[in-house]
């Protein structure tokens, strides 16, 4: 996929930090997000989100101003690639609702091989006290996640993915890899072991339906530096 649209010519003024302006219009913003960037917060003193960073941005300068963006999805904070944010109430309702339609494929490098080289990894999760995700069998305490890989490169020590998000949980991706056997790269919360740089993971390709002119938008990062290097030399064409 590549991005529909060109990307928006925004001054250095009103550059949101950490954060890649891919596409905005009237209604929406698509943003690729940096590693260590909350998407929101439930605390005051937390200041380095998107959605924060993202409403300054959309105020140009006038903190008087009552324009905000809206969280349609999250991401966690150390996984960077695509974000969607409605920039009214009205639009953020539209795109939840027709989010299951919304195509949503990430890139990850992990510690291990497998065995098969294409799957689907279904189990349900839950949450406990110390905010750690883990499958459950009991229907009545977990949610369905289903999490779709191909391997399309190995090295000696990892495995670069393809991965096809089916559902949204929290963790869902980290948590399927982990207790599969092989945790992603620097995912220290899920038994990655550390290397350089950052965690492994990243939202690369993004398809969802406009909440008012309903056109299909389609985005693509393309492969970050990172992730070439981890994987000696990973390329577009591995990737299609």
């Amino acid at each position: 996929m590549a991005v529909t649209e060109g990307k928006p010519n925004v001054s250095r003024r009103h550059r949101p930090r950490g954060l890649e302006l891919v596409y905005e219009d009237r209604d929406i913003l698509v943003v690729d997000k940096m590693p260590g960037f909350l998407t929101m917060s439930f605390h005051r003193d937390e200041r380095q989100t998107a959605e924060r960073v993202l409403t300054q941005y959309v105020k140009k300068g006038v903190q008087s101003s009552k324009k905000r963006v809206f969280v349609v999805h999250r991401l966690d904070r150390d996984t960077s690639g695509l974000l969607v944010f409605a920039k009214t109430f009205e639009n953020q309702k539209k795109l939840k609702e027709n989010w299951k339609n919304t195509e949503k494929y990430y890139l990850a490098v992990v510690f291990g091989h497998f065995r098969e080289k294409k799957g689907v990894f279904s189990s349900r999760l839950a949450e406990n006290a110390d905010q750690f995700v883990h499958s459950v069998d009991d229907p009545g305490v977990g949610k369905l996640a289903e999490t779709h890989y191909t391997v399309i490169k190995e090295t000696r020590t990892m495995s670069v993915l393809k991965i096809h998000l089916l559902t949204g949980r929290k963790n869902q991706i980290r948590v399927h890899l982990a207790e599969n056997g092989c945790p992603v790269v620097n995912d220290v919360k899920y038994g990655g072991r550390t290397s350089r740089g950052r965690m492994a993971l990243h939202a690369k390709t993004l398809a969802f339906d406009h909440p008012f002119t309903c056109k299909r938008l389609s985005f693509d990062t393309g492969i970050p530096d990172f992730f070439q290097k981890l994987a000696q030399g990973l390329e577009e064409r591995d990737w299609t």
